[in-house]
């Protein structure tokens, strides 16, 4: 079935073309390198994964609870508009709120693919070019995880917000090496890895949970590589250039705020404009929601002080935000607990895989020794 039988809404084009700017760069330097960037390229190789074989397909998902959480996550849970609704809306709420997550998820990993293409075709540095390889390959796992988990399991899926479509095109058409780095590496990677550490830590459901949990192992890499590329480099840039980053940031996290909201989710079920505009209140005025966006820029804020970006307007945009003191979060040890969670769920899965073995072992054998001798 074509992805775009999926589509809840017409998606535009069956291709998006955005205007590549800048040059591709060659080095011919090929014996130094840093030795944590090297030390991050080797750890990427060795993590390498096949979503076939290290995600336990065969485990089902009921389309209308993916995660299993309460109603209560739901932004209009409890409202009027909540009260009015039948069971099977109530049901369709829950589909389209989760399938619209994982949408965006799906076209935000794409995006960081064609980035991380980027990165490699334009960055200087050779080391910072091999890790960026690696990288590309761990996006590719990743839409190819989520389109597959859409497609299988789900069943309904939405096109890119426009949101995350316009940070991706101010991302990907400016020709400057670094804003692929900034725009996808610190933005759009730190809000996502956010996101999947909230959903990951609430859902009952082990097929999503394992997703989310070995995808977050390598976008914990990621962020390192953006951070220590972007710390080097923003430590050369003069102030007018630094400002120029900046702006970037902030408009780029309001984006990633206003993307938050999901619009286009309550237009697509049913609901008239009066409808549509009381679960948008629902939607800004949800203490739960307002919680997970200050949650999602965990990631975000600490990451842009640490590359050097950290001016009084623009811990003020991030005062506006109310997100200013999320740049107190230790990335460090939130990235060791993303590697830990990982490894930890694989081996509590393989232990309960090796249980089963044995069991089955031991009633074969003892199968056996029920049965008559022969004469």
């Amino acid at each position: 079935m074509s992805t775009h039988d999926l589509y809840a809404i017409p998606s535009e084009l069956s291709t998006w073309d955005v205007e590549a700017a800048g040059a591709a760069r060659f080095t011919w330097e090929y014996d130094e390198g840093r030795d944590r960037m090297l030390s991050l390229y080797q750890k990427g190789k060795d993590k390498q994964w096949d979503s076939a074989k290290r995600i336990d397909w065969d485990l089902e998902v009921d389309p209308y609870d993916v995660l299993g959480v309460p109603d209560r996550t739901l932004a209009i849970y409890g409202s009027p508009l909540w009260e009015r609704m039948d069971d099977r809306q109530r049901a369709d709420v829950r589909l389209h709120n989760a399938s619209w997550q994982f949408s965006q998820f799906l076209h935000g990993e794409q995006g960081a693919m064609i980035c991380s293409a980027r990165i490699v075709e334009s960055v200087p540095d050779l080391d910072s070019k091999f890790y960026a390889a690696t990288q590309t390959m761990d996006e590719a796992r990743h839409a190819e995880t989520y389109a597959r988990f859409l497609q299988e399991k789900v069943g309904l899926a939405y096109p890119i917000n426009p949101h995350l479509k316009a940070l991706l095109d101010n991302t990907l058409s400016d020709s400057r090496w670094d804003m692929p780095y900034l725009g996808m590496q610190v933005l759009i990677e730190g809000l996502a890895l956010a996101a999947f550490g909230v959903m990951r830590d609430i859902t009952t459901k082990p097929l999503p949970k394992q997703i989310l949990a070995y995808v977050m192992q390598d976008e914990a890499r990621h962020v390192a590589f953006g951070r220590m590329a972007l710390r080097d480099h923003y430590a050369q840039l003069g102030e007018a250039e630094l400002r120029e980053r900046e702006d970037f940031v902030i408009e780029g996290c309001y984006l990633m705020r206003d993307r938050l909201r999901g619009r286009e989710t309550w237009e697509t079920l049913g609901l008239n404009k009066a409808e549509v505009a009381e679960a948008m209140e629902c939607v800004d005025r949800s203490e739960y929601l307002r919680i997970f966006r200050s949650l999602l820029f965990s990631r975000i804020v600490p990451c842009v002080k640490d590359i050097g970006l950290w001016s009084p307007r623009l811990q003020q945009a991030y005062a506006d935000m109310g997100v200013l003191e999320m740049a107190g979060q230790d990335l460090d040890r939130l990235m060791r607990q993303d590697e830990d969670i990982a490894e930890r769920l694989d081996a509590e899965r393989f232990a309960a895989e090796e249980a089963e073995r044995h069991a089955e072992v031991a009633e074969t054998v003892a199968l056996g020794g029920t049965e008559a001798p022969r004469p």
